[in-house]
């Protein structure tokens, strides 16, 4: 019987691959037999690997158009073909919005909605050559969906990757699916910078339904799931993968009293 779940064979482009939510995805590719790209302005100390397979990293500013076409042609030139597009590069760091300068959010917007959409449009060419089309999958943030203080810019630039999501995957049917991740609180090694001590993290854990935050593979079992046949019939979604969400301030400040 065959794996649904079985990507042999297959070859995979993760953007920002080497570290993080984007090792995590890497990692679970890698496990299920696929071929896996990874880009990034500098190589991770350590490739992703996993069941004796390791991840291929190309050099690669993903805001910078030239260096995507490059990228994508050397991806050609190795495998002949790309099956499966998760644009994960992306983040920002904290910045008042009274005081943030035009250059700055524009700079946050080229990362977490413009780099995306020039790397789908390049994918999308590809699979629509190929018998067998193409996934893609963008990885989004709950910052789309709430508001985001501290990342006003970070959180439009997702709102319009989600929409994006969904135009594309009208215009690209039926050789391409695009579907969207929305990711709530991830423990990585980068939890710290935004959410404080051990502590600190436990007590944000500590309001989330699931009460944990999400491990990167949790976020690539997802990916795994809509590049795979068993969402063959999925297409401009918008999975939420954040342990349920958040509890209602108005809930605990009811019960306070």
């Amino acid at each position: 019987m065959h794996d649904p779940l079985s990507f042999h064979d297959k070859v995979v482009l993760v953007t920002g691959g080497g570290k993080g939510v984007g090792r995590g995805i890497s990692r679970r590719f890698l496990e299920c037999g696929a071929h896996v790209v990874i880009c990034g302005r500098q190589a991770p100390e350590r490739l992703p690997a996993r069941a004796g397979r390791e991840a291929l990293f190309l050099p690669c500013d993903v805001r910078d158009v030239e260096q995507l076409e490059r990228l994508m042609g050397s991806i050609l030139e190795r495998f002949g073909r790309l099956d499966v597009l998760v644009n994960n590069a992306g983040g920002a760091p904290y910045a008042d919005a009274a005081s943030a300068s035009p250059r700055f959010s524009e700079s946050i917007i080229r990362l977490n909605l413009l780099a995306p959409l020039n790397l789908c449009q390049l994918a999308n060419r590809v699979m629509q050559a190929q018998p067998e089309g193409g996934s893609i999958i963008n990885i989004c943030s709950v910052s789309a969906t709430r508001p985001s203080p501290g990342t006003a810019p970070y959180g439009a630039a997702k709102a319009g990757l989600l929409n994006l999501t969904r135009s594309l995957a009208v215009e690209w049917a039926p050789k391409v699916r695009v579907n969207a991740v929305t990711a709530g609180l991830i423990l990585t090694k980068q939890a710290g910078l935004h959410y404080g001590d051990d502590h600190a993290v436990a007590q944000v854990a500590a309001t989330i339904p699931l009460g944990r935050l999400a491990e990167p593979d949790d976020i690539g079992d997802t990916c795994l799931y809509l590049a795979s046949p068993l969402a063959r019939y999925v297409s401009g979604a918008d999975l939420a993968v954040h342990g349920g969400g958040e509890r209602p301030a108005f809930l605990d400040a009811a019960n306070a009293h």
